[in-house]
């Protein structure tokens, strides 16, 4: 296997406090410490020179194989050569601390490689050469005791002294390690990097109980995950990574693990992607619930619950992942970017963005945990029903209000306004899904004389929404150019799957915003030019958009298809290249592999008629 970096061929691992992106080298090229959202500690994938990484290497060999172990986070790199292989075992740990079921689990900001000899006495180098705080200052690393490195960076920023720290702890010598100098690997060794100083420092006994332990939940999780005969694997590789995702202290679900991969090389669309997005919202609850994760649901629901503003507070598109509100934009100008794609930027000015088709998500997330609780027949307390009922009477008090203005749409327009038809159409799916949370709660009277407000906006978008000529639902009132995002329509209930006027709509995306089988977005121009790089979430929404609307076999050839596109560990980034099919954009994304089980366990029942066919 050569290394390739010129494509997404990098695995995660991650514990739910943080993660780190491992290329097929087993460089560990991207992780943030403590958290998923701080400082870089090694980030040379936006920068090769300047970003730090983590690496280990042998002389007289190379990386061969790179794989997860089956149903686990842990990921496992071969290395052959003239003196032998090895494995490097890369995980962080993850389980409950005292062992119990159901316990929270203990994540704390540890990465562990595991150096296991298989034949021959393999020479090794271990390049550790951490990067802090997105490397703006000179780290320092040195030996601080028996078996312990300790790397330092300190700096003044905004009048404020910036100080951080890591420990590397090993039964490798320490001098060995900060010299790059090659050593016989006789026996198995450990590399355990850490935010925090130990207070029981590591030795080779609890590494390989931590390794254990993580293996057994991993393998605990997976078991109660659902999936379906046909895309097992690939139901189970999303699961984890959404799992890896989900910021384990609040129940937050980030959008990805990265910031600043472009969408295409060498271009400005370049954004931070660690933060939560409501947006995401209602799938990942409906996912989440049917893969059998309910208390992933519910702790990425109250996180919702607990962070969104009630009567008067302005609602955001996106929050950080404990609830900050402020998510000041800015560049890290020192860094060159990937493959020179500069701006790398940290924080996401979209925040403050006006979009409406956030109170339809949030409305849509309220009424889709209710009615859950309803068939688990677990019954609220009064005050939080009376809590509910507040923040769903406000949020159609705000619809009501505003749903006739124009916005920046989901894709997060930075320039001008315009009447975006999503937009229109999920301000129809908050006043829909109010009058049914309302009809739950015994509220008729409120229901009833809303009702005319939800069929007002529905006219509205079929009359001004709809474009004759096209024979499809625009992106704009009076404009002619198609959005992907239209492809939703039915899976939000605004239209029959069947009705002529989506049917065409998803006939006519296929043929504009379609391309050798991926999807745009849109193709109109935007704030940087015309969009030049595949959605990969779009082209699952046009799978899915095809199944329902009757044309099944279509919809299971196109899913075949893009499975293949998938990287050599089943991941997916933000976008792909039309011709090359290479991964773009912020890496996993949460919002591919969310929408790939969507696709997944839609086509589950057809699939086996299909491979018959075949």
């Amino acid at each position: 296997m050569s290394h390739n970096d010129l494509n997404y061929n990098h695995g995660i691992i991650g514990n739910g406090r943080t993660c780190a992106i491992v290329d097929d080298d087993s460089t560990i090229v991207f992780s943030c410490m403590p958290d998923f959202d701080s400082g870089t500690i090694f980030a040379s994938i936006l920068d090769k020179n300047k970003g730090g990484k983590f690496r280990v290497k042998m002389p007289n060999g190379k990386a061969t194989k790179q794989a997860y172990e089956k149903n686990t986070g842990i990921l496992v790199t071969t290395f052959e050569g003239s003196t032998g292989s090895f494995e490097v075992i890369d995980f962080m740990p993850r389980y409950t601390w005292d062992g119990r079921a159901g316990a929270r689990d203990d994540v704390s900001s540890d990465i562990i490689r595991v150096l296991r000899p298989l034949s021959g006495t393999p020479e090794v180098i271990v390049e550790y050469d951490p990067k802090l705080d997105y490397a703006k200052f000179d780290t320092e690393s040195f030996v601080f005791g028996p078996g312990r490195i300790k790397s330092t960076t300190t700096g003044r920023e905004h009048d404020k002294t910036i100080y951080e720290s890591c420990y590397l702890y090993s039964d490798i010598n320490s001098e060995c390690i900060l010299e790059q100098q090659p050593f016989k690997l006789e026996k198995q060794r450990f590399l355990l990097l850490s935010y925090h100083d130990k207070v029981i420092p590591p030795d080779t006994e609890r590494v390989e109980l931590k390794l254990q332990r993580t293996r057994s939940y991993w393998l605990l999780w997976t078991a109660r995950t659902h999936r379906c005969e046909c895309y097992a694997e690939e139901i189970i590789r999303s699961a984890i990574t959404l799992k890896m995702l989900q910021f384990a202290p609040t129940g937050a679900v980030l959008a990805a693990a990265t910031t600043s991969l472009p969408e295409t090389i060498g271009e400005v669309r370049n954004w931070d992607y660690r933060f939560c997005w409501i947006r995401d919202g209602s799938m990942t609850v409906d996912i989440l619930h049917r893969i059998g994760h309910p208390a992933m649901a519910e702790s990425f629901i109250n996180w919702v619950m607990q962070t969104v503003p009630t009567k008067d507070d302005s609602l955001q598109i996106m929050y950080g992942i404990r609830g900050e509100r402020k998510l000041t934009e800015e560049t890290l100008d020192h860094f060159s970017g990937y493959h020179d794609s500069a701006p790398v930027r940290i924080g996401n000015a979209a925040y403050h963005q006006k979009q409406h088709d956030i109170y339809g998500i949030l409305m849509d997330l309220i009424y889709k945990d209710l009615k859950q609780q309803k068939i688990a027949d677990r019954h609220p307390a009064p005050e939080a029903l009376d809590r509910v009922w507040t923040r769903v009477r406000s949020i159609v008090k705000t619809v009501e209000e505003f749903w006739q203005e124009p916005d920046r749409g989901i894709w997060e327009i930075r320039g001008e306004e315009r009447h975006f038809v999503f937009s229109k159409v999920l301000c129809w799916v908050a006043v829909d899904r109010a009058i049914k949370v309302a009809e739950i709660l015994k509220k008729n009277n409120w229901a009833d004389k809303h009702k005319p407000l939800r069929d007002q906006i529905h006219h509205d978008v079929c009359t001004k929404g709809w474009n004759e000529e096209k024979q499809a639902f625009t992106q704009a009132y009076g404009r002619s150019d198609l959005d992907s995002a239209n492809l939703l329509m039915a899976d939000y209930g605004f239209l029959s799957p069947t009705d002529s006027r989506f049917v065409s709509t998803v006939e006519q995306s296929e043929k504009e915003l379609c391309r050798d089988g991926l999807m745009y977005r849109y193709r109109n121009q935007d704030d940087f030019g015309e969009p030049s790089s595949a959605f990969t979430v779009c082209s699952f929404w046009m799978v899915k958009a095809l199944a329902r609307s009757g044309k099944r076999k279509e919809a299971y050839e196109r899913f075949q298809t893009l499975l293949s596109y998938a990287n050599p560990k089943g991941l997916y980034g933000e976008d792909l290249d039309f011709v090359t099919k290479r991964h773009l954009g912020n890496f996993p994304q949460a919002y591919s592999h969310l929408a790939l089980i969507d696709c997944a366990l839609e086509l589950a029942e057809d699939c086996h008629d299909y491979l018959l066919e075949e």
